[in-house]
């Protein structure tokens, strides 16, 4: 029963940041009760989906996208019905296939759990497990160890059956082959960019266009609601500050630690690398007769081109770092010498440069190194034991930061004007739970205390509203400039792509009506700069007849015409099994989508629209 627990190890570790990943909020019994409600998103075989887990949902694969994109996207962009549709659909798939778990009694045991928290690598320091950081992880979550194995335990056999169905696909060669050859194919192409800028000065947009704009999107005009905050930090690294590390524990330290600052011998040699031993010979010869000449000889004749641009030199290296017949040679020669040595990549004229001993690094020289170390331990420790104390205090005393800043010694620190959405510079505050936790009701109109809430690892922010302005409807004299500017923009774009698709259905007659840029080859693996989405039309495109046009309208810019001229079918490189691999990946997720269709397809599963557009 549990051999897949044994093979599948680093699959648990995975689970445990499972507060990113969709179904991590919610537990086994999120599929097994039937709570009726008003609440009610959707029903699945009369399993109900509350608003409250539909908004969780969505909140973390917001939160999850803006860290992946490092807060260049505004999360409140991805609130939409598309957006909306698709997190539920996620999550009914997550329902269907977690009751498939149950029904099959697919089951991980409390042990294999354990286990693998124990030895997951987020949780390890010098190689043992950390209860500190596993401590401050949990802190982060304000969840208990107890709730954590409990939840992991349900979500685990979800991974598991969802990967049964997943790892089945098996890719033939010949589909392999063909995805090798389509990645490695170059196509030789120009382009011509008709510029929107050339149509502005021909544009005319007169005031009562600008009006008319206005009137018909007033929606577009709003001043964003905002707020001035101030907001205290509690982290590990703030934490190690306060921390002072004696010379005593710095000394310790390095004592217990010596091994770790032991470096061994390292050597330092040039080669010339030929394909035969009569070569190798003839130049150790010639080195004899002009012992200086190596570097000239290496960059003249040595077949290694990475080292033979630097006259041979390969740099100082310890044992483990060479093949080991060139190691073998290396590490068995005196410092000048020079020897003949075979290995897999031929034949190598050997010339030792430099001998380093082994020696232990003094004291002095990581003495900064370990105190730095020492005191991102301490304040991991801190951090652990105080998170939870934070928390709570700035819960319980609501009414100000003061209280939580002076017990944990901490600086009060203050924001400009903050808006509830848009791009913006927010430093500590760049966390969409924690923008969401400003602007609730709560912060805004009793001016209380956000939760502590983890933007970072080892990080808990906290906030309050000092000042708050809402969302206003902006005059038209204030944005008339604006507007007027965008129109006539978007009337030039306009104009360039009318007259980037006339040229294009010029060219395909014969015409010649453009002058294109330098050709460059590009591929799949290599776009030689070209946005993806041009890359994608060429790779794309039919290349039965050359030279081949494609035309595409720029958002903004107006119109780019790509010119194929030429088809280049290069032998693919890489390994045939990761090829095998990758198509088998994608067999194996078009299986597991067939699989949840075909769950979807047996289900009754009902959705209330007024609640999921709901916000």
């Amino acid at each position: 029963m549990f051999d897949f627990v044994q093979r599948n190890k680093r699959i648990l570790q995975i689970f445990l940041g499972l507060i990113a990943i969709t179904f991590a909020t919610w537990g086994i019994e999120s599929y097994t009760r039937y709570a009726g409600g008003r609440d009610t998103v959707a029903s699945v075989n009369g399993s109900d989906i509350s608003q409250r887990e539909f908004s969780e949902t969505l909140r973390n694969q917001q939160e999850q996208l803006a860290r992946m994109f490092r807060g260049q996207i505004d999360p409140a962009a991805l609130d939409n019905p598309e957006a909306r549709r698709a997190v539920l659909e996620q999550i009914v798939a997550q329902r269907l296939v977690a009751t498939e778990a149950a029904k099959r009694n697919v089951l991980t045991s409390r042990e294999a759990v354990i286990e693998a928290i124990t030895t997951a690598p987020e949780f390890q320091e010098n190689g043992q497990f950390s209860a500190a950081r596993y401590s401050s992880y949990l802190a982060s979550r304000g969840i208990t160890d107890q709730r954590n194995v409990a939840e992991l335990q349900g979500q685990l056999p979800i991974a598991r059956l969802a990967g049964s169905v997943g790892e089945t696909a098996i890719a033939s060669r010949t589909a392999a082959a063909r995805m090798a050859a389509l990645e490695s194919q170059k196509r030789e192409v120009s382009e011509a960019r008709i510029s929107a800028a050339q149509f502005l000065p021909q544009v005319k947009v007169d005031d009562a266009a600008a009006k008319a704009y206005y009137d018909a999107n007033p929606a577009d005009f709003r001043s964003p609601e905002r707020v001035r905050a101030e907001y205290v930090v509690l982290s590990a690294e703030s934490l190690a500050r306060q921390e002072a590390v004696s010379d005593d524990e710095i000394r310790k330290a390095y004592e217990a630690r010596a091994a770790q600052y032991r470096v061994e011998e390292q050597r330092r040699a040039s080669h010339i690398l030929v394909k035969t031993r009569e070569q190798a010979e003839k130049i150790v010869s010639e080195l004899k007769k002009n012992p200086a000449g190596f570097a000239a000889l290496a960059k003249k004749e040595s077949q290694d081109s990475g080292s033979a641009e630097k006259g041979g030199d390969l740099g100082w290296f310890a044992r483990g770092a060479m093949v080991k017949p060139f190691e073998d040679a290396v590490f068995s020669m005196k410092q000048g010498e020079l020897r003949i040595a075979q290995s897999e990549f031929g034949f190598h004229v050997i010339r030792l440069t430099g001998v380093q001993e082994a020696k232990n690094r003094p004291f002095d020289e990581v003495r900064k190194e370990i105190a730095a170390d020492l005191g991102k331990q301490k304040g991991a420790k801190k951090y652990a034991e105080s998170a939870e104390a934070f928390g709570n205090m700035v819960y319980e005393q609501s009414d100000s930061l003061k209280p939580a800043a002076e017990r944990f010694k901490l600086q009060i620190q203050s924001t400009g004007w903050v808006a509830k959405s848009g791009r913006q510079e927010l430093g500590a505050l760049d966390n969409p739970k924690l923008l969401a936790a400003l602007f609730s009701t709560d912060a805004v109109k009793n001016h209380r205390n956000t939760d502590a809430i983890e933007v970072a690892p080892n990080t808990l922010v906290a906030a309050r509203v000092v000042e708050h302005q809402p969302e206003a409807q902006r005059k038209f004299e204030e944005v008339k400039n604006d507007i007027l500017e965008f129109l006539k923009r978007r009337e030039a774009v306009a104009a360039a792509q009318k007259d980037g698709e006339a040229k294009l259905a010029a060219l395909k007659k014969g015409e010649n009506p453009v002058t294109f840029g330098a050709a460059k080859q590009v591929s799949r693996r290599d776009a030689q700069g070209m946005p993806v989405d041009l890359l994608r039309r060429v790779v794309a495109a039919d290349v039965s007849k050359l030279p081949a046009y494609i035309g595409v309208a720029v958002p903004n810019t107006g119109y780019v015409i790509l010119r194929i001229t030429r088809v280049i079918d290069v032998p693919p490189g890489g390994d045939e099994k990761e090829y095998a691999q990758r198509v088998a990946g994608m067999l194996g997720a078009a299986d597991y989508e067939a699989y949840v269709a075909s769950l979807k397809g047996r289900a009754d599963i009902t959705i209330n629209t007024a609640n999921l557009e709901k916000k």
